[in-house]
């Protein structure tokens, strides 16, 4: 969908909060169609990122496997 977005689930590093952000922020401008909205739809934009980056957040704490994996576990 995005090539500009990128991997979060990395073996030797867990993913920050700010590229949590970053990557819910370029999925919302990317299905919106709007780089910066005005300022009728900024609420509804950052809401958006919010709830994207709480579920990215939430989604990568959940996943196992990665670690283990390069661990030979």
């Amino acid at each position: 969908m995005c090539r500009s977005i990128k991997t979060l689930r990395r073996v030797n590093a867990d993913a920050g909060e700010e590229d949590i952000r970053a990557a819910a922020l370029q999925f919302v401008r990317k299905v919106s169609g709007y780089r910066q909205p005005s300022r009728a739809n900024a609420q509804a934009f950052e809401s958006a990122v919010a709830e994207i980056a709480e579920a990215s957040a939430r989604l990568l704490r959940s996943l196992t496997g990665l670690r283990e994996r390069a661990d030979g576990s």
